[in-house]
This record gives structure tokens, C-alpha cells and sequence, in this order.
């Protein structure tokens, strides 16, 4: 037998510095892990605030858009009543217009 420890193996005065080694190794991989749990959670708060933003974006779509519905509607009946009134007017001065030609033409006729 030999007195060389076999491959992979360490010698006992290796042994505490190996382990003082991966116990390092060990904490820094433990470390990383929390830190990218943090960013992870970071990452699903901000994308719940994200959805959040979304789904009150889309309420003010919808609102906007009835308003918007209920905006053309008032329009279209104020430009229908606006019709009405010209088309009335029109047939008001033609009315006025011919009495006024009326009253004019007997004025000009001889007594």
C-alpha cells in the first residue's frame, strides 16, 4: 500500500481548508438563489401592477368609447333638429316673402 491518498480524495490537512472552501462556495451559491428569488418577486409585483394598469386602462377604453357612442347620438339629433328648424325657416321667409310681394304688387295697382 502507498502512502498518496487516492485521486479526489484530500489528505486530512487539506480537510479543513476544503471544507472552510465549500462551506463559501455553498453561502455565495445560497446568496445568488436569494437574490434572484427577490428579483423574481420584484418581477410578479411589478407585473401584477402592470395588469393592474391594463384593466383600468381597458374600464377607461370602454367608458370613453359609451361616452363617445352617446356623444354621436346627441350630434346626429342636433343636426336633425338643426335640419328641421332651417327647413322651417326656409318656408317661414318664403311665406313672408310672398306676402311682402303680395302687399307690394297691391300697393302698385291703381284704385
Amino acid at each position: 500500500m502507498t502512502d498518496r491518498p487516492a485521486p479526489g480524495s484530500i489528505s486530512a490537512d487539506q480537510a479543513p481548508t476544503e471544507i472552510v472552501a465549500a462551506t463559501r462556495r455553498l453561502a455565495a451559491a445560497l446568496e445568488a438563489l436569494e437574490g434572484a428569488v427577490e428579483r423574481r418577486a420584484e418581477a410578479d409585483r411589478d407585473e401584477d401592477e402592470l395588469a393592474s394598469r391594463i384593466q383600468a386602462l381597458g374600464a377607461d377604453r370602454s367608458r370613453l368609447a359609451d361616452e363617445l357612442d352617446g356623444s354621436l347620438v346627441k350630434t346626429r339629433k342636433l343636426e336633425r333638429a338643426n335640419r328641421e328648424i332651417a327647413q322651417r325657416l326656409d318656408a317661414a321667409i318664403g311665406t313672408i316673402r310672398a306676402v311682402l310681394e303680395s302687399e307690394s304688387v297691391d300697393e302698385e295697382e291703381p284704385s
